[in-house]
């Protein structure tokens, strides 16, 4: 098996050799119509960068953090391109990131539903239900223009225990950012603003260290 798919088969998923987990992130990304090829690359370039950073590859090493990556966009348009993933070593780190940044974009041509987005993503966690603490990572540069209402599947998120954080990706202004707050987020979570899709790294960066801050101590 060659390629980005035979990286993830490489890595340590769940749940063989699993060990206590501390927090499952699952991170979903908007590879919608509003995201062009360039954008794209900003956010798996951007990914990969966070993941290989020290500081966050300490605090996933140190809480046996479980990752899991999905593109989303559309009603029925969202694809786990990561599978749970433990990270317990550095090698585990360098191959997620390295996995994150050659991963293709799943997903196009289609709509901005993210009320589906967090109901896929919530299904995922039955799966790491012993990690201490489950949140979904949502980024996105659009407000919807499909799906359900987005506030209810966010109390499910609330209902079921888990966090909902927010990437809100800019063009002008603060709308995004006003939506995720509004709408998205828990209310245990926060909100990141990334002023457009080049300061995304930056942003994934700042949001996972923040998301493992308790771990980092």
């Amino acid at each position: 098996m060659t390629g980005w798919r035979g990286l993830v088969a490489g890595l340590t998923l769940w749940p063989a050799c699993a060990l206590p987990c501390d927090t499952a992130l699952l991170l979903a990304i908007d590879v919608s119509n509003s995201v062009d090829e360039a954008e794209y690359r900003l956010q798996t370039d951007g990914l990969a960068d966070a993941l290989a950073d020290a500081e966050v590859v300490e605090a996933m090493v140190q809480g046996q953090v479980m990752i899991a990556v999905m593109q989303w966009s559309g009603v029925d348009r969202q694809v786990i391109t990561t599978p749970w993933t433990q990270v317990m070593t550095e090698a585990d780190a360098a191959a997620l990131s390295v996995a994150a940044r050659i991963t293709p974009r799943a997903i196009r041509l289609s709509d901005t539903a993210p009320a589906e987005a967090i109901r896929v993503a919530l299904r995922q966690f039955a799966e790491v239900a012993d990690c201490a603490r489950h949140i979904i990572d949502m980024s996105g540069d659009g407000t919807p223009n499909a799906g359900s209402d987005v506030a209810f599947a966010r109390q499910m998120a609330e209902r079921q225990g888990v966090t909902i954080n927010g990437i809100a990706i800019e063009s002008l202004g603060m709308a995004v950012t006003g939506f995720y707050l509004r709408n998205v987020v828990t209310r245990d979570g926060f909100v990141v603003t990334a002023g457009g899709h080049r300061d995304y790294p930056d942003a994934i960066r700042r949001k996972i260290i923040r998301e493992l801050a308790r771990v980092i101590g």
